[in-house]
């Protein structure tokens, strides 16, 4: 009879030691085929790593049969047959735990294009594993433009779409993705429902008045004028999302008979809101400074001399500004200024009147201050003490004046723009 067939597939049998070692019990396990790695069989001692723990560093292997069912035989001193039990044991569980396959075998390693965390192993348009690491390029792949319609204010060739495979894309949807508006938040700012739910979008390469600021409500109505009963696409240009976890985003209508409007661009043609160069997402700045050039041409918008209340006496002031500090702007702030010379023979009371760059957040107010006839004021970025020909904005935090460009802003005490300078 051949006792190894009766022998149960795994467990644990004691044999009558042999006479010639009397000192000894033989301890046999019966393990499935695959559980028995080919390297173990190539070593005539059982690696001292996984027997150290319980004293089997010594232990010979006296057979090792070859069968469908592999039968290791250990050969004991009596004192260590109980430890050897419980790492054969051992050996059995670990096995099974392992997540074994059919008839014992175990389940084979997940291949290249297992997803991570368990992820499905669904794969995007680009071949990637959804949840992989993909290459290190980290530059977006040409995509399709959104849409192919020369409207006024668009822009012939756009970046990738929301849902694209864009870098820093944060969609899931498709390149035709479609978004519908929730609510307009001011002039340049929207929260809107799509294939990722709801977020707020930032609208890129512009910049419309704050709330509170003149020309804001207007602003804000524009938006919503030319967004009512549109569905949207999203344009990516290059960044995904600003320091306030808004998306960053051009916008362009996504049906009707203007499909494909740039609604960035028509907020500045009509004077709802500046050209804001917003590095590195520039795209579409050329064309959206060329826009604003002709918005203030016409006076329409905030450019109009009434914008905000009343004009004032007609003045004529010209604007130079040095922008490039010497060494570290953020730490020369004295040595970034702009300066207002009164170019008319009649002095300009300047209190209240504001100074203002393209962004939401620098602004200056003069205090009591005359420019006298033919005269110029200095303001600097940094602190200091105030005379007659230099006043100090105390800005602390960093500069003021973008040294790739920016725009001067000398506003009255109603917020009319009256001398901008671009640069």
């Amino acid at each position: 009879m051949n006792t190894h067939r009766q022998t149960p597939t795994s467990g644990l049998r004691r044999l009558k030691p042999a006479a010639h070692q009397p000192t000894g019990r033989l301890l046999q396990v019966r393990l499935p085929k695959a559980w028995l790695p080919k390297a173990w069989l190539s070593k005539a001692r059982l690696p001292k790593v996984g027997l150290s723990k319980v004293g089997l560093s010594k232990v010979r292997l006296s057979k090792v049969r070859l069968s469908k069912v592999r039968l290791l035989q250990v050969r004991l001193p009596k004192a260590w047959l109980f430890a050897a039990s419980v790492f054969a044991f051992a050996i059995v569980g670990c096995a099974s735990s392992s997540g074994g396959g059919p008839n014992g075998s175990l389940s084979a390693p997940p291949g290249p294009t297992a997803a991570a965390d368990g992820a499905p192993s669904a794969t995007s348009e680009s071949g990637l594993a959804l949840g992989s690491v993909s290459p290190a390029a980290t530059t977006p792949e040409p995509v399709t433009p959104v849409s192919t319609a020369q409207v006024v204010g668009s822009v012939p060739a756009v970046p990738p779409t929301e849902g694209s495979s864009g870098a820093g894309s944060s969609g899931t949807g498709s390149s035709e993705a479609v978004w519908s508006l929730v609510a307009v938040v001011d002039g340049d700012t929207l929260k809107v429902q799509g294939p990722v739910g709801r977020i707020t979008v930032r609208v890129v390469g512009i910049n419309s008045p704050e709330s509170g600021e003149c020309f804001a409500a207007e602003a804000t109505a524009a938006m919503r004028q030319l967004l009512a009963g549109h569905a949207l696409r999203l344009i990516i240009d290059v960044s995904d999302v600003d320091q306030y976890g808004r998306s960053l985003r051009f916008v362009e209508t996504a049906d009707g008979a203007n499909v494909g409007t740039d609604v960035g661009a028509e907020m500045v043609r009509g004077g709802f809101a500046l050209s804001r160069r917003y590095s590195p997402d520039t795209t579409r700045s050329d064309r959206y400074d060329q826009l604003q050039q002709q918005a203030q041409v016409g006076g329409v918008g905030l450019w109009a001399a009434d914008a905000c209340g009343p004009a004032g006496v007609p003045v004529s002031i010209s604007i130079s500004q040095h922008a490039n500090a010497a060494g570290d702007d953020n730490t020369n702030l004295n040595d970034e200024w702009v300066r207002f010379t009164n170019q008319a023979a009649t002095p300009v009371d300047l209190s209240r009147w504001i100074v203002a760059d393209e962004s939401a957040s620098h602004r200056y107010v003069f205090g009591a201050f005359v420019l006298g006839a033919g005269a110029s004021v200095t303001l600097h970025t940094g602190c200091g003490q105030d005379t007659s020909t230099d006043r100090f904005w105390c800005n602390t935090k960093s500069a003021v004046w973008n040294n790739s460009g920016d725009t001067v802003f000398l506003r009255d005490p109603n917020g009319n723009n009256v001398v901008v300078l671009s640069y």
